[in-house]
């Protein structure tokens, strides 16, 4: 399966959702590739659509490895890797700082995106993350965390693409999974899209507030 664009696999993806019959569900886009992704997924399912917004936090002495993650929000949320943090031997002080370092920068893209727009509260309500393909899955799961820890009742995570072996490994971290296509042979997000160029801040804000409009 081949997609035009995120536009199109968003169309296909929200087809998928409104069979699933949600109860004034609340769309949650993680930026910048899931905007386009959830802004037809809010529109088929006349749904609110919001930003979820997590930045990686590295181990000390390794970036690349995930230490943890910092989720945006009505009251972000720091989501740790036990495991990472124990072997890398991290200190607490550490984390704080790199904690508030990305609260920082979540807090200025939020304001860029979504300037005075209220942050939606997924508390008793059904919460759908969405994004425009998912490689190992290390995102969706903070922001599913995060959710939950907000109260949201129910967490769905909605992808066009997803690897299965990745898919396996996140059916305990939400009550709904909604992939259209779960090949075995997964090499990167962008070989199952025809155009997949990297969104400007000016267009993710364009997807934003033409679904603004319509709401």
């Amino acid at each position: 399966m081949i997609f035009l664009n995120r536009s199109e696999a968003g169309r296909l993806l929200a087809e998928r959702l409104a069979e699933l019959d949600l109860f004034e569900p609340l769309v949650y886009a993680l930026p910048r590739g899931g905007v386009p992704v959830a802004a037809e997924v809010a529109r088929m399912l006349k749904a609110p659509l919001d930003l979820l917004i997590v930045r990686k936090i590295g181990a000390p002495g390794f970036p690349e490895l995930a230490l943890g993650a910092v989720v945006g929000g009505a009251a972000p949320q720091l989501i740790i890797n036990d495991d990472v943090y124990a072997a890398t031997g991290s200190d607490a002080a550490n984390l704080e700082r790199t904690k508030r370092s990305e609260l920082d920068e979540i807090a200025r893209r939020h304001k860029q995106y979504l300037g005075d727009r209220p942050i939606q509260d997924p508390a008793g309500r059904v919460a759908i993350v969405v994004d425009d393909g998912i490689a190992t899955g290390a995102t969706a799961r903070a922001a599913l965390a995060a959710l939950r820890a907000l109260g949201a009742r129910m967490t769905v995570l909605a992808a066009p693409v997803a690897p299965a072996h990745t898919l396996e490994n996140l059916k305990s971290e939400a009550d709904m999974i909604a992939v259209l296509h779960a090949p075995d042979e997964f090499w990167a997000i962008g070989q199952f899209y025809r155009d997949f160029h990297q969104l400007s801040d000016a267009e993710t804000i364009g997807y934003l507030r033409s679904t603004w409009d319509t709401e």
